[in-house]
């Protein structure tokens, strides 16, 4: 083999090596959104289910144990970290924003603010060699019993006990709670 047509070779090889790599971001748009809905859909009927049957303290153990839970399984499931993520987390251990999650939930809040429906509020970016993506979470009237104003000294005090650090609570209907955060390496 020529010399020369071996080095052109290793050249062309090098530079598609080095040349960037396309992201494609619409198709990482929709993964995620698709990742985030099941995440939604999967915990809100167990929600339900449990402040249906009137166990308000279930309810309780259903955002601390089956929310994670369903996070790690999606996280397993399709490659993906999922979380979720609060400027007012009730566990500090997990719902604490990073930076870019704490300015995106700021602007999430000045968007609802400015009109635009809570559900319909996501956003996407390339950050660094990652793909972000957040869907936001408004406080649903399901939400409000152990999120809103009005909370029983009862489920107060049992808030207190699982979370000694609780910040997650004064919404109001509709306002942006915190949101599914979602993120894939590139």
């Amino acid at each position: 083999m020529n010399k020369s047509i071996v080095l052109s070779f290793v050249a062309i090889l090098a530079t598609a090596a080095c040349a960037p790599r396309e992201v494609p971001v619409k198709e990482l748009q929709l993964e995620a959104a698709t990742i985030s809905a099941r995440f939604i859909s999967t915990l809100q009927p167990i929600l339900q289910n449990a402040i249906a049957v009137g166990d308000l303290v279930n309810a309780i153990q259903v955002c601390a144990v089956e929310a994670p839970a369903i996070a790690q399984q999606l996280s397993a499931e399709t490659g993906w970290e999922v979380s979720r993520v609060s400027l007012k987390p009730r566990n500090a251990s997990t719902a604490v924003p990073d930076e870019w999650e704490r300015t995106t939930l700021q602007q999430f809040d000045q968007r609802q603010r400015a009109g635009e429906a809570g559900a319909q509020i996501n956003t996407s970016e390339v950050v660094g060699q990652q793909f972000r993506y957040m869907q936001a979470q408004p406080a649903m009237s399901l939400c409000l019993t152990c999120h809103g104003t009005d909370i029983s000294t009862d489920l107060r005090s049992v808030l207190q006990q699982h979370y000694p650090t609780d910040q997650a609570t004064g919404y109001s209907l509709g306002e942006i709670r915190g949101a599914i955060s979602l993120i894939q390496p590139l």
